[in-house]
């Protein structure tokens, strides 16, 4: 029998059927995948870690040519990783509809956080294409290539997944749906995501991208266990 209003237990009443996956779980995921290529890309590369788009053309081709094998792991977890990542600005985007947020900043996590999926799971792709052993022995394409998926895994992807903690932050703190400190790291956070933006004007900037990306990693992580399923009305 399907329980009604006047039989349902506290248990059943708790339970939304449309409160779609966990956030926390789906952001730690997300962080797993992206990890996960970094360290068994390098591991697969004899510990030679990913090389700069800034380094030598010498450096850069010779890794692309002697360990194919870890270039494509590397870009087929970037773009396995993209998946959670837009499951998850779907979710949240859901929730803070859910929880009264009527402001722009639900839509522009959702903007943010589907846009910054896009461009992770495109570099994930370039990054395949940088694997294939015909690709690796022309210079040219393959510097062409790296810059092309470090713009898109790089500034343009960090840039709008600064714009999905904004998303997130803004209203957790307008609202009151989110721990005010945790609200505020989140606004320090994207400022500097936006600030990453610089990347593309001065190769100097390019420390702000490790910052970002991985404060905004833990940053989702913590929103995503933290943000509740409902508002708590309290009386008084």
């Amino acid at each position: 029998m399907i329980p009604t209003p006047a039989t349902a237990t506290p248990e059943t009443r708790r339970r939304d059927p449309q409160a779609g996956p966990p956030p926390g779980v789906l952001a730690v995921v997300f962080t797993a995948l992206f990890l996960a290529g970094l360290v068994l890309s390098t591991l697969l590369a004899g510990g030679s870690p990913f090389p700069s788009p800034f380094g030598s053309t010498a450096t850069v081709t010779a890794y692309f040519r002697d360990h194919t094998g870890a270039v494509r792991v590397s870009g087929a977890l970037q773009f396995a990783a993209s998946v959670p990542l837009a499951i998850y600005a779907a979710t949240v985007s859901a929730r803070l509809h859910k929880l009264g947020v009527r402001a722009p900043g639900a839509t522009i996590a959702l903007a943010g956080g589907a846009l910054a999926s896009a461009f992770l799971a495109c570099s994930g792709l370039v990054t395949w294409v940088l694997s294939r052993p015909e690709v690796a022995e022309h210079t040219e394409a393959v510097r062409a290539l790296q810059y092309l998926a470090f713009g898109l895994g790089g500034p343009a992807h960090v840039v709008l997944l600064g714009l999905l903690v904004a998303g997130i932050a803004v209203p957790g703190l307008l609202a009151g749906v989110l721990p005010r400190t945790l609200a505020l790291t989140g606004l320090a956070i994207a400022a500097v995501a936006e600030l990453s933006t610089l990347v593309l004007l001065t190769d100097s900037a390019a420390l702000l991208l490790p910052i970002a990306r991985f404060a905004g990693l833990l940053w989702l992580v913590a929103a995503g266990f933290l943000l509740p399923r409902r508002r708590v009305r309290t009386e008084g």
